[in-house]
């Protein structure tokens, strides 16, 4: 049996089939879109596609209404109208599958055994969640890839690559823009402790030193650098237009239609308040602060503190739907093997994140569905799913072994 398990879990059986899967549900996606009512295809892919039919034909890709995304996005996707509609969806399924090898060399740097490595990568390869999510052409496969590949080339010190691909992942989405503080507190230059009272102003100094160091000025260098090209380069094609819908929207966003965030009731009855838009930008503020605070408590473990960061940021934001979960749950599996958790304290805390989920989706049905006034019950579903999401993040870090150091090199 143990023989049989191995074989299983071989690197080539367990990517190729991965792969595999992923494509047979690409496959079936098409042949459901042809033949059946409801279909299969993000409504999403649908966007993209316009949006780089509009590039194709000398146009800007805001042209497309609801396309909220980078250009470069629509650029990606112009094989979609030049060779054929699934271009798009196998892209995304082989950045899903290059995701999961990322946290397999990721597990090998950081001390995990092969054979291990491969099972936890099992997590995500075999996960029917981001398999749906890719196959079905939405693209935040990409965006994992980049953020996994970026916490690589950190954990192997190759800091030139790391810097770009983080650069990359900010221009794609801005909410890696949050690991920019531990990523900054790993790389400063450690200070002397100081015990007497009289150097506590040399002691902050040192530490606002400890910063200026050349580590970081090239991570900051490479990664300013490469969001900044970007963003002027199509800011001069694209104009302002550019910056409102790529970044500057989503951060005024006021999503007052139903989703899991604790704030989307609140949004909704001041909708049409003055005070409106200062409300949103006031749901910050408790991101702000448990960001910074899980920044300095666990920037030592660089991958465990980014996990902590994607999470409370989904679970806090004033937006918050189901592909927002893939945003941390590609780094879940980089944090399970240094967890002391039992596989029945494991089990039950998953089964908590799915009753919680359950528990909004009821009243969510029957509003979206059956048109019933249930505005106030999706609300108290979203903070129950809050209070559940801050229980298992106060039981992973109570149960997290940090990891060892490394020095090992990727081959």
């Amino acid at each position: 049996m143990e023989r049989l398990t191995t074989t299983l879990t071989g690197d080539r059986v367990l990517f190729a089939a991965s792969f595999a899967v992923r494509l047979a549900l690409v496959v079936y996606g098409d042949y459901q879109d042809k033949t059946m009512a409801v279909k299969f295809t993000d409504i999403d892919y649908h966007v993209f596609t316009d949006a780089a039919r509009f590039i194709s034909q000398g146009e800007s890709p805001y042209n497309r209404s609801t396309y909220r995304y980078t250009p470069l996005l629509a650029w990606m996707l112009t094989p979609n109208i030049y060779l054929s509609m699934v271009f798009g969806k196998l892209l995304f399924i082989v950045c899903d599958v290059l995701s999961g090898l990322l946290i397999y060399r990721i597990l090998c740097v950081r001390g995990l055994g092969c054979q291990s490595a491969l099972r936890v990568c099992t997590l995500w390869l075999l996960n029917p969640l981001p398999m749906g999510v890719s196959s079905r052409g939405n693209a935040e496969s990409i965006l994992a890839a980049l953020v996994l590949g970026t916490l690589l080339c950190m954990e192997a010190r190759r800091l030139t690559w790391a810097a770009a691909l983080y650069g990359l992942s900010v221009h794609m989405k801005i909410y890696p823009v949050t690991y920019a503080l531990p990523i900054a507190l790993t790389l400063r230059t450690l200070e002397r402790k100081s015990d007497e009272v009289k150097d506590r102003w040399r002691s902050v100094a040192g530490f606002l030193g400890s910063f200026l160091n050349q580590e970081l000025f090239l991570f900051a260098g490479v990664a300013g650098g490469v969001f900044g090209t970007l963003t002027v380069l199509f800011y001069y094609m694209y104009g302002w237009e550019f910056l409102h819908e790529t970044y500057l929207y989503h951060l005024t966003r006021r999503d007052i239609r139903h989703n899991f965030s604790p704030y989307f009731y609140m949004l909704y009855l001041t909708a049409d308040s003055p005070w409106s838009p200062w409300l949103g930008l006031a749901a910050f503020l408790p991101q702000v602060v448990l960001l910074t605070v899980a920044s300095w408590a666990f920037h030592r473990d660089l991958a465990f503190c980014c996990f902590l960061q994607t999470a409370i940021f989904v679970s806090f934001n004033k937006v918050c739907t189901s592909q927002y979960f893939l945003w941390y749950l590609c780094l879940l599996p980089l944090v399970i093997p240094q967890l002391t958790l039992t596989l029945r304290q494991g089990v039950a805390l998953l089964l908590l994140w799915f009753a919680g989920q359950g528990i909004w989706l009821g009243p969510a049905y029957f509003l979206e569905f059956e048109g019933f006034n249930t505005f106030l019950l999706i609300w108290l579903a979203g903070l129950l799913f809050l209070v559940i999401n801050s229980f298992i993040l106060i039981q992973i870090v109570a149960h997290y072994k940090p990891a060892k150091a490394t020095q090992r090199k990727v081959e």
